[in-house]
């Protein structure tokens, strides 16, 4: 026994009954209290006792109405009923107090260990009880607590349980089908809670802010029982991945300043040159040649400028994209920086499938590669770029190879390439480049991956990206 005991509440109108059971039951340890009227009953009742033995037939109530109100109540529902009879017995009768809430049901004569021993186990259900419910409110609490929006639907597609924030997110689900909630929440069509249907996650747009929904099955001995839906608001992460990809895009122009400066300045100076000997000749026809050749110095001062708003503008939403066109871009972009560091910059185009993304994000990215590849290479080298059509995981896509023979990576900066904030540049360097690249190749579902060699006259790198055709 407990080192509390557990106090019991008699309820009978026959005094002689009510003591021998109280004689019983404290022999076995328990502390007894004894009321003889229904009434008497719902005042002691309230001090909750571990367990309440009624019997059927009170002066001024039913047993089976005294148990029904013990339970109903929130108050006393946790108190363990034992009904008692000595002229209700039939199957009939028990099944009655059972469907009003009792726990179990003896008739008279009542045997001493049998009264005992239905006791106990009363009491070890109650117990059983109380550590499930105290459970399901820890775990009910945790799950309240949680910032992510968390959601349990049924094989029907009906929520089963939902935590207050994915209420705050979507709304009460109550008598809503998962897929009609989802879809009035996100106002897009939700895929991934069709019965058999795989993990799936996708990023969705719900006011100002951006949302992450992920639904998953849940599956026991291999059969799915139902799906598990996480709602997490990602805004700020957005929000904090734009600013580094920002601060990687200034970095790169500061880097590229000099060059686009360089680039401009050499068909500023012919056109002055060209528009001053317009003046100095006579001969009307000379002087439309020297025009003519200032307006094409002037387109090139275009093309440049435009080149340089294309590196730092992006488009709202993902467009068509030629990457061998984007990719004459970026390197025409840097060419110039390339040769004052006496590389040459080669690229080698075939045809390959239109890709379905952001043109700034993608230059952002390549222009890194190749100012990368620039900066390992040796003087006198040259950096290779080729843009071909590749398949990758059974998907039609484009593939861009950037390949220097540089010193080679070592293996113990190949492991932490990618992490953020990791330089080899020292203060040249903010060691968010090739994180950023790999953020943004993620979110157009490419991939990036390199390979690389310190071996003696085989030294160099190559950086490889793959992106997805367009749908």
């Amino acid at each position: 026994m407990d080192s509390n005991p557990h106090r019991i509440l008699i309820v009978d109108d026959r005094e002689q009954n009510r003591y021998v059971l109280r004689r019983i039951l404290q022999q076995a340890g328990y502390v007894c209290d004894e009321a003889s009227t229904g009434r008497e009953a719902l005042e002691k009742v309230q001090s909750i006792p571990d367990l309440a033995i009624l019997d059927v037939h009170l002066p001024d109530s039913s047993g089976f109405n005294l148990c029904r109100a013990i339970k109903e109540s929130p108050r006393t529902a946790a108190v363990s009923v034992l009904q008692i009879s000595a002229s209700f017995i039939t199957g009939e009768d028990k099944a009655k107090a059972l469907e009003a809430g009792a726990d179990a049901y003896l008739t008279h004569p009542i045997d001493g260990l049998v009264l005992v021993a239905t006791v106990r186990s009363l009491e070890r259900l109650r117990r059983a009880e109380l550590a499930a419910r105290q459970a399901s409110s820890h775990w009910q609490s945790t799950f309240d607590s949680l910032s992510e929006g968390l959601a349990f639907i049924d094989r029907d597609g009906r929520y089963t349980q939902w935590n207050s924030a994915f209420e705050s997110f979507c709304g009460s689900p109550s008598g809503q089908t998962a897929s009609a909630m989802l879809t009035s929440c996100f106002r897009s069509e939700i895929h991934g809670l069709a019965p058999g249907a795989e993990r799936h996650t996708e990023e969705l747009q719900v006011g100002s802010r951006n949302v992450q929904l992920t639904i998953a099955p849940v599956t026991s001995d291999n059969v799915e029982m139902g799906k598990v839906l996480v709602v997490s608001d990602i805004t700020d992460r957005k929000l904090a991945e734009y600013a580094v990809r920002t601060a990687e895009k200034l970095a790169a122009t500061g880097k590229l300043a000099n060059a686009i400066a360089h680039e401009i300045n050499n068909p500023l100076e012919a056109l002055t040159n060209l528009l001053y000997l317009a003046q100095s000749v006579p001969d009307l026809h000379t002087v439309h040649n020297y025009l003519d050749r200032a307006n094409q110095e002037l387109s090139r001062i275009s093309r440049i400028t435009k080149q340089s708003l294309a590196f730092h503008r992006d488009t709202q939403y993902a467009i068509p994209i030629d990457l061998g066109g984007l990719m004459s871009d970026v390197v025409s972009l840097y060419d110039k920086w390339a040769a004052t560091r006496r590389v040459r910059l080669v690229l080698e185009r075939e045809t390959a499938p239109v890709v379905q993304g952001f043109p700034g994000q993608l230059s952002q990215v390549f222009g890194n590669l190749i100012r990368n590849a620039t900066e390992a290479s040796p003087s006198g080298g040259k950096v290779l770029i080729r843009v071909r059509h590749a398949v990758r995981g059974g998907h039609q896509g484009t593939r861009v190879t950037i390949s220097d023979r540089g010193a080679g990576i070592s293996l113990a900066v190949q492991r932490q390439i990618f992490d953020p904030f990791f330089t080899t540049k020292e203060l040249k360097g903010s060691g968010l480049g090739l994180w950023v690249s790999r953020t943004l190749i993620l979110n157009h579902s490419g991939h990036i991956r390199f390979r690389s060699s310190s071996a003696e006259g085989k030294s160099g790198t190559t950086f490889q990206v793959f992106v997805p055709a367009a749908a």
